[in-house]
């Protein structure tokens, strides 16, 4: 009887009674701690061929945006942007690290705590007996977030938020792991204050907070109303906290709850029925290639594996006075990634790196594989990473030696900044902000990306009445022809781009005006 139980426990990861199970004594901890570091030493290095890479339109917007967020005149200082504050003030750290290298220095910093917090996962349901249960899911982090096929090429908001979705799941597990009431409530607050932050820095990200209700609700079915109460009003308090935090603070440097609203809730539906609306041929074209780039990287594979395991029950301790059982992590983990899988279809404008956020729900679910004996499963599981592996070896070395660097938009900054003076201003029309940024211009347009035009502005009032004004731009790029393309009325804004500048010059594809 003896043998069996401590077999049990290796199983599960759980300590017996008698002391800790020392499975590979301290070499096998020694070698899983090498191999987490070296999973994320190896996320590192393929981003860096990308560091020096000019900023994407996003990047560029968001740095442009935060360099100077104080009250203003719109939203964010005398920009606007639908993304919440965390976001944009995780991007003024970057502009004060120096701007293209400091982001991506802080993205690398990120994926490299994201392996770090997967690894921690696996460790806190496996326990050190089971290597392979936390260098897999350490593994998974690594791959998707360094795989230029989900979009990690560029620091966008699904990167920054990933560390925040994997810490709340976390700390969330640890406060169902625990007994002591003053620890599971600080670790469930936590859990809440993180959760907050993820959706703080992508409003769409509400990871932490589906986890929590499939979590809390199966800890009331096995341990009681109580318990699950206890937790649920800490995360609760530590989410609402955050989130008054960051509105507080959001307020103090001028914008305002209700712009907040506007941006980060209500003008999502907006965008959408604008979106579908125009129907062009570009979104199709995007999901398809969206489509392409997930099924390339190994991604479908690996979710297939990790969900046959799920048919076996999960190996718990055959002693329940070894403290609460791990939860089953099967359905958090499934409605987890069933959400992010919603979410990347619902965004609507497709691009690379909304699968970025799908690692967190793969994670999750090798972990809860995990909790599963052996089995045939967990071979394809080893043999899916393996394929992941190689393609994210290709795909960096590929893009790292292929991939445009913007330079259309690099030629048009050339030519601003040669001929542009001092207190200049450009307006470029739609989108491509990082022009904007890169060209040491402000804008006088509140409107950087071509969505919030398309939705806010789409008869161009607002930007005729700055052509007309005393503080208009200097000088005016377009893309194309004109001010012309889908769900934009330009006819008053072109006559008064017409009347009141000239064309200097056309490059690439870009016409730039200059004030006449």
């Amino acid at each position: 009887m003896t043998g069996v139980g401590t077999e049990s426990y290796v199983r599960s990861g759980a300590e017996p009674p008698g002391g800790r199970v020392r499975a590979g004594g301290t070499g096998t901890v020694r070698g899983r701690r090498l191999g987490v570091l070296a999973l994320a030493a190896g996320a590192a290095l393929s981003w860096l061929p990308f560091v020096g890479k000019q900023l994407s339109p996003d990047e560029g917007g968001f740095l442009l945006v935060a360099s100077q967020w104080s009250p203003g005149t719109s939203l964010y200082g005398d920009y606007w942007v639908d993304r919440p504050p965390l976001l944009i003030a995780l991007f003024g750290v970057a502009d004060r690290l120096g701007g293209a290298v400091g982001l991506r220095l802080i993205g690398i910093a990120f994926v490299v705590v994201a392996v770090f917090l997967a690894a921690a996962l696996g460790a806190l349901t496996s326990g050190p007996a089971a290597r392979d249960r936390v260098l897999i899911p350490a593994a998974v982090a690594a791959i998707f977030l360094s795989t230029p096929l989900f979009g990690t090429t560029a620091v966008d908001g699904e990167l920054l938020a990933i560390p925040f979705v994997l810490g709340g799941v976390v700390a969330l597990i640890r406060s169902c792991l625990t007994e002591e009431l003053r620890s599971a409530i600080l670790w469930a607050a936590l859990a809440g204050v993180l959760a907050a932050g993820a959706a703080l820095v992508k409003q769409n990200v509400v990871d932490v907070f589906v986890f929590a209700a499939v979590l809390i609700g199966q800890l009331a079915w096995t341990r009681g109303r109580g318990a699950a109460v206890r937790r649920l009003g800490a995360f609760s308090v530590g989410a609402v906290a955050a989130t008054a935090l960051a509105v507080v603070g959001a307020a103090t440097r001028g914008t305002s709850p209700g712009g907040l609203w506007d941006a980060v809730i209500r003008f999502r539906f907006d965008a959408t029925t604008v979106i579908q609306a125009s129907a062009v041929e570009t979104i199709p074209e995007r999901f398809h290639g969206l489509v392409i780039a997930f099924l390339w990287s190994g991604a479908p594979l690996v979710l297939v594996a990790a969900l046959l395991r799920f048919r076996a029950a999960a190996v718990q301790p055959a002693d329940r006075r070894a403290g609460p059982r791990v939860p089953d992590l099967r359905w958090p983990a499934a409605a987890m990634i069933t959400w992010e899988l919603a979410a990347v279809v619902l965004g609507g404008s497709y691009w690379l790196h909304y699968l970025i956020g799908v690692v967190p729900g793969m994670v999750l679910l090798v972990v809860a594989a995990g909790q599963r004996p052996r089995s045939r499963a967990a071979i394809a599981l080893l043999v899916a990473l393996m394929y992941a592996v190689g393609s994210g070896i290709v795909s960096v070395a590929w893009t790292a030696t292929h991939m445009p660097n913007n330079a259309s938009d690099a030629l048009v900054v050339d030519y601003l900044r040669s001929h542009s003076q001092q207190g200049d201003t450009v307006v470029v029309g739609f989108g491509h902000p990082n022009i904007v940024w890169d060209s040491g211009m402000s804008s006088p347009y509140p409107e950087l990306w071509s969505l919030p035009v398309r939705v806010r502005d789409s008869g161009l009032a607002e930007l005729t009445t700055v052509f007309e004004g005393d503080s208009r731009p200097t000088w005016v790029v377009v893309s194309g022809l004109g001010l012309a393309t889908w769900g934009v009325d330009p006819a008053t804004a072109q006559a008064q781009l017409d009347s009141r500048y000239r064309q200097v010059v056309a490059i690439d594809g870009y016409l730039i005006y200059h004030v006449d």
